[in-house]
């Protein structure tokens, strides 16, 4: 009864305090924006993921051959190349349009031109280069077109979009009669705010600034106010484990950890795995060279195996005890409902459905299984055991096993993710037997 009455007390302190501060943090429009726009870049960075597997897979005298092989002077190893950095290395371009677009919808505005207005203010704030002919022709290096420019495409991709959606919100725009079709009638309404986005307030300004000062540009500026201190979180163990608390915590209220923490995190990750891939190009991925081992694919393939909280390990428990037959009968159900999601690393039918949300016995394994594989993970590759992530980036719905090979390049990455699987395994099998004996209890006073 005192078990009751204090969980009792417990749930409805959450519910008034943790709750509400929990919700608004997830309904933040900047942080929806900037989760918005990434993923949007998502599908191209995967994409050029796939072709970088490809140019780079390990088998001997693989790469040699893609080299020797030409079309027209052109080797296979530089045609995939040009694939993976043109779809790859674009994504602070397309995080620049994607955060604007989101941010302007959130306001009831128009995306598309909030984002094309922010994709055009990106293109002015990064520095061109000019070839050396007697008519230069100017290009844009992929240097800031991707990774490295996503703090840019962050800061100016929101404070673009806002001058946009006040500008249209106080009616400050060109208004077209109705018998105007839409899509000339958007255009002409975005003249305004679009010019004084580019013109006036942000790019022109800034780029002046910086021309006249000789800064250099805001990409690298931002990059060392920002991206160090971030970084030095972000790049390392005791940065993750805070990240995987905070993320557990979210959970544990109902509140989608992943939307909220790793969208704050994950511009690092990207850059830090864009690094790698570019060291790993370059036949350089090591510590010595400036390899990271914290990167996207080490958060999303190694340390949450089966979604947040690495719940893989308690959906095998689950399994475990319907094959010896000591399962409840919820668990009976829950078992094939969430065992094949699972081994696809989507958790919400066992987050909900068990429930792991609000769930004062499951929250301890559910916080400390990923900080294990983190732990593991980590010193793995900082002892050389394991390589590097390669700078692939896996779509986060691989099975591990599968997942681990293809990130590092080695069947040391597989050989890693089972010994992490069985060590969360033996995490949540006390815990889960506890659950499981509590539930028949209870089934069998209700019978």
């Amino acid at each position: 009864m005192a078990n009751s009455k204090s969980s009792g007390g417990l749930n409805a302190f959450v519910n008034k305090h943790i709750i509400p501060v929990a919700a608004k943090i997830g309904s933040f429009k900047p942080l929806i924006a900037v989760r918005d726009g990434i993923a949007m870049a998502m599908p191209l960075i995967i994409v050029g993921s796939l072709f970088m597997i490809i140019n780079s897979f390990p088998v001997a005298g693989w790469s040699d051959w893609l080299s020797k092989t030409a079309v027209h002077g052109i080797s296979l190893a530089q045609i995939l190349a040009k694939i993976t950095n043109g779809s790859f290395g674009i994504m602070g371009l397309i995080a620049a349009f994607g955060i604007a677009w989101s941010y302007a919808n959130q306001y009831k505005t128009d995306g598309v031109s909030a984002g094309i207005v922010s994709a055009s203010v990106f293109f002015i704030l990064t520095p061109s280069i000019m070839s050396g002919d007697k008519v230069p022709v100017e290009g844009f290096p992929y240097t800031y077109l991707g990774s490295r420019g996503l703090f840019v495409a962050i800061i100016f991709g929101l404070l673009s979009a806002w001058i946009f959606q006040w500008f249209i919100n106080h009616n400050i725009q060109i208004k077209m009669p109705a018998t105007v079709p839409p899509a000339v009638a958007k255009s002409f309404s975005a003249l305004i705010p679009g010019a004084a986005v580019i013109a006036i307030a942000i790019a022109g300004c800034v780029y002046w600034l910086f021309a006249w000062t000789g800064w250099g540009n805001i990409h690298d500026v931002i990059m060392n106010i920002l991206a160090k201190p971030l970084g030095a979180l972000g790049d390392t163990l005791i940065g993750t484990l805070v990240s995987i608390i905070l993320l557990s915590l979210f959970w544990f209220v109902g509140i989608h950890g992943g939307n909220v923490v790793n969208t704050a995190m994950q511009p690092i990750w990207l850059m830090q795995t864009d690094a790698n891939r570019v060291l790993n190009q370059a036949g350089n991925l090591d510590l010595a060279h400036g390899g990271h081992i914290v990167t996207q694919p080490f958060i999303d393939n190694f340390v949450y195996m089966g979604g947040g909280g690495a719940t893989i390990g308690l959906v095998l428990c689950i399994g475990y005890l319907v094959w010896r037959k000591r399962a409840s009968k919820q668990n009976k159900v829950l078992a094939p409902l969430t065992i094949v999601p699972g081994l696809f690393n989507i958790n919400e039918p066992t987050m909900f459905g068990l429930p792991v949300v609000m769930n004062l016995l499951l929250i301890i394994p559910f916080m400390i299984a990923p900080m294990v594989n983190a732990i593991t993970t980590y010193f793995a590759m900082n002892l050389g055991l394991v390589p590097l992530c390669n700078g692939t980036v896996i779509p986060w719905t691989m099975p591990p096993i599968i997942s681990g090979f293809l990130a590092t390049g080695s069947i040391a990455g597989s050989i890693l993710q089972v010994i992490n699987i069985i060590l969360d395994i033996l995490i949540y099998l006390p815990f889960i037997a506890a659950l499981n004996k509590r539930q028949l209890i209870e089934e069998d006073k209700a019978e």
